[in-house]
């Protein structure tokens, strides 16, 4: 029976984790019914539709840019996914829940509110940066400093950490996403073929990268021709994805460095001897630790796991409560929850 989980809500998708293993990982992509916008398909199946919908139906993501835009579809999203992990294992358990650094208050009730309705019964929300740190272990009796970084779909989440609390901290909405996105404009300009975010995902996973490669490797995608509306493959390589990306690569990197002016001198002296901790899905892009140190002059540690991070930490941080005695965080005791 489950009764500590933790949540990583993310932007493209959910990962659930307890008894020490991710027990669901879904995308958060929902697809609709157009006239009742009653749920049709949840997750993997879901994405498969995006782009193939016909005009009954519709794909909708509850989450954008890591906070919740459409509250019913995500708690609707997130029951189904409770109930596909645990059936009906669980009762009342205590839940962690992650969200972007820097969000308001309000954002915190909305997010704890959705995983309320999904069974917990006391929920914390706390930074996705901060869960990173208690997932690595940091020493938390010492003020000493250190940078994580984490590149996720939505948001890119920088956070100096020291003696448990979150010292400086930023959510910028340029990440992951952000690629595919550029590469779906070059493709479109350079060889007038309109591809969808699947095909450009797939790209940015097989040949995107932060450097230019020694040697090129190059796929074959298809797309659909922009003028005569004829489907029509091309061949790109990584030099032109690297091309298409690397004004996104480098505003993650200066938005690591206006961070970093905003942080106490002494602290980033920690971080400069230390070096950053790097994590997140947009982290296994290729050459981007290399990027990053070449721009800020920091040694860069990238975490194993780098997708599961996040929901790692939050279950350290709920079965060591004592982690959180120097953390603004949200506990609530709320309603007892059955899920149907």
């Amino acid at each position: 029976m489950a009764t500590d989980i933790g949540i990583d809500l993310g932007t493209s998708k959910t990962v659930i984790f307890s008894s020490s293993k991710v027990v669901l990982e879904q995308p958060n992509i929902v697809t609709v019914d157009n006239e009742t916008w009653e749920p049709v398909y949840f997750g993997e199946k879901a994405k498969q539709t995006l782009g193939r919908t016909p005009d009954s139906l519709a794909c909708v993501s509850p989450i954008e840019r890591g906070v919740i835009a459409d509250y019913d579809i995500a708690e609707t999203m997130l029951k189904k996914y409770m109930q596909e992990a645990f059936g009906n294992r669980i009762l009342r358990p205590r839940i962690m829940a992650t969200l972007p650094a820097g969000l308001t208050e309000l954002q915190h009730h909305s997010l704890a509110n959705a995983v309320e309705s999904a069974g917990g019964r006391n929920i914390s929300v706390i930074e996705g940066p901060l869960a990173i740190a208690f997932g690595l272990g940091l020493d938390f009796s010492t003020p000493r400093g250190s940078l994580i970084v984490d590149i996720g779909a939505g948001t890119t989440d920088i956070a100096v950490i020291s003696l448990g609390g979150i010292a400086a901290c930023e959510s910028f909405k340029t990440a992951s996403l952000d690629f595919d996105a550029q590469i779906i404009r070059y493709v479109r300009k350079e060889y007038n073929i309109e591809i969808g975010p699947l095909t450009a995902e797939a790209i940015k996973i097989k040949i995107g990268t932060a450097v230019k490669r020694d040697i090129e490797i190059a796929m074959v995608a298809k797309g659909r021709n922009v003028f005569t509306g004829l489907p029509e493959s091309f061949e790109i390589s990584s030099g032109e994805v690297y091309e298409a990306i690397i004004d996104t690569v480098n505003t993650i990197c200066n938005a690591i460095r206006l961070v970093l002016q905003h942080t106490d001198p002494d602290l980033v002296a920690d971080i400069t001897a230390d070096g950053m901790y790097l994590t997140g899905g947009g982290s296994q892009l290729f050459g981007i630790d290399q990027r990053l140190s070449e721009y800020l002059g920091l040694k860069i540690h990238k975490l194993e796991d780098p997708a599961y991070s996040v929901v790692k930490g939050a279950a350290v941080a709920l079965k060591k409560p004592e982690l959180l005695k120097n953390v603004d965080y949200q506990l609530r005791s709320i309603k007892e929850l059955v899920i149907e």
